[in-house]
């Protein structure tokens, strides 16, 4: 059986970098990821990463600081976490190119669009770090527009939970799954899948996303080839 999808782009968070931690990075997790993503790509799926930076840095939340700079420092910490993740999947053997959207020669490429469309017909994951490259963005967002620009046929978006719930299932034992949502009822439900500029920008290019548990990491495998994982939002 072959995979389901050519092309998609994943989005790490950096909590689940950090692993039981909490902070900073588990190598133990980053390698099982690169296990479960090399299956992926031995199945001629191409894949582009957007990591989040949670494990090293919140300071937005902390209102202690200036909106644009704290986000500034967000974006160095999701440079951090991309040159990880492509430590840990040379390590599993893949071939993986660091762009950023903050110019860092000395550090990994800039992110240019025709460049990485170049690594994917190589073969090559392609991580991208820094957001979108500017303040009050979401690394969400930038894994949106990633997704746009890339022209993936999805955005997996692997979190802490199985799928969407209509509250918070740590909190609420009676919170209830959905297998499958449209971006409207996620934007008028107010439901907590991702920030709303991601969302609308997932369905005004008609990019679905899958919402599935990373404590399994071979739902990244599973779910590109198609298996039933975790909640499926798209435009109907």
């Amino acid at each position: 059986m072959g995979a389901k999808y050519k092309r998609i782009l994943l989005k790490l968070s950096g909590e689940a970098l950090a692993g039981d931690k909490k902070i900073g990075l588990d190598y133990d997790i980053i390698n099982t990821f690169g296990k479960s993503i090399k299956k992926v790509v031995d199945a001629g799926v191409e894949v582009g990463i957007v990591v989040g930076g949670g494990n090293f840095w919140r300071g937005r939340s902390s209102g202690a600081m200036d909106r644009t700079r704290a986000d500034h420092i967000g974006m160095l910490a999701t440079a951090m976490n991309a040159l990880a993740v492509a430590d840990g999947l040379e390590n599993c053997g893949m071939e993986v190119r660091v762009q950023t959207a903050i110019s860092m020669p000395q550090v990994a490429e800039p992110y240019i669009r025709n460049k990485a469309m170049r690594h994917f017909e190589k073969g090559r994951v392609c991580i991208f770090g820094c957001g979108t490259g500017n303040p009050f963005f979401s690394t969400d967002t930038a894994a949106a527009l990633r997704a746009a620009e890339i022209e993936a046929d999805i955005f997996f978006k692997a979190t802490m939970v199985d799928g969407v719930y209509d509250k918070d299932p740590h909190k609420y034992s009676d919170a209830v799954k959905y297998d499958s949502l449209t971006f409207n009822e996620v934007l008028e439900k107010g439901l907590q899948v991702m920030d709303s500029t991601a969302a609308a920008l997932c369905k005004d290019n008609n990019i679905p996303v899958l919402v599935f548990d990373l404590a399994r990491p071979d739902n990244i495998y599973d779910a590109c080839m198609g298996e039933n994982v975790g909640t499926l939002v798209s435009a109907e």
